[in-house]
């Protein structure tokens, strides 16, 4: 565990030799936690993906009976079972909240610091219209990387057409938990702490790739969707550098999974009646 950061003081030279110290407080590019905490978070969220929906699953694999779990190969019934799909989904969101109330403590310093103040909590210079055409951008990017490399099977695509449930409540963890939890590990936690130890580029370049390696399971093997996601990861850690506040990352993440998700459930009303897959995924591809 990190050692108790003692606070630092600072004198304000107006008030005269007998001023009082004020304390220290602080943000998003001087946190009060390192690189291998950072680092150490990020290795327990991945973690709690794996290890929560699997617990949850246990009681439902022990009704199925020692057949389910004996008759061939359990990974590929796993992925063919559409409840076995929607329990591992809402899964994923008791294991966002521990993650979340984990990465709180860490940027309190349990309960010491300010949670907005010290991943920043402003606009940073972003207005609406910024939002309006990166989106605009990305999805114009999206159309000609689908041009380019058709979008192949994988495993958001196998969720996706499992069932109906499987579509909600994946558009409801995209948009509820998903963003919020994920900025505040990569661009939030890794990224403050990187930058300071490996310079602005570096910290940028790893928070990039680990965001894209953590959803590299969901996509493989389109790899035209692992472009894309690279490509989001970039823009959003970006934003981070040129705001200096997670806030406007969150915001972005949001609106991005908020139009997939809509474009998911309205799927039934424009499907394409000569492919399998679902409309939505090949229009924008994936869910971050």
């Amino acid at each position: 565990m990190q050692e108790p950061i003692e606070p630092t003081f600072e004198e304000d030279p107006s008030a005269g030799p007998f001023a009082r110290q004020t304390e220290h407080i602080p943000v998003p590019n001087d946190p009060p936690w390192g690189t291998p905490i950072a680092i150490g978070m990020w290795i327990l969220s991945v973690a709690l993906i794996v290890v929560v929906p699997a617990m949850f699953l246990a009681p439902y694999l022990f009704t199925r009976g020692p057949e389910y779990i004996s008759d061939g190969d359990l990974g590929q019934r796993l992925m063919s079972d559409p409840t076995a799909i929607a329990i591992q989904i809402l899964a994923v969101i008791p294991a966002h909240l521990v993650t979340l109330a984990a990465a709180w403590m860490i940027i309190t310093n349990g309960r010491k610091y300010s949670f907005a103040g010290t991943l920043g909590w402003q606009a940073g210079g972003m207005r609406w219209w910024h939002y309006a055409i990166i989106m605009a951008a990305f999805f114009a990017l999206a159309i000609a990387v689908g041009t380019i490399l058709p979008e192949q099977e994988n495993e958001m695509l196998r969720i996706l057409k499992s069932s109906r449930y499987a579509v909600f409540f994946v558009a409801f963890m995209a948009v509820v938990t998903a963003p919020l939890v994920e900025e505040v590990i990569y661009r939030g936690l890794l990224y403050s702490a990187l930058q300071r130890t490996v310079g602005v580029g570096g910290g940028v370049a790893i928070v990039t790739l680990l965001f894209s390696f953590v959803h590299l399971p969901q996509y493989y093997p389109s790899i035209g969707t692992m472009v894309l996601l690279t490509v989001l990861s970039l823009v959003l850690t970006l934003i981070r550098v040129k705001t200096g506040n997670l806030l406007p990352c969150i915001i972005l993440h949001t609106i991005f999974n908020a139009s997939q998700s809509i474009l998911l459930i309205a799927e039934p009303l424009f499907k394409d009646g000569n492919s399998n897959a679902p409309v939505s995924a090949i229009v924008v591809k994936l869910l971050a």
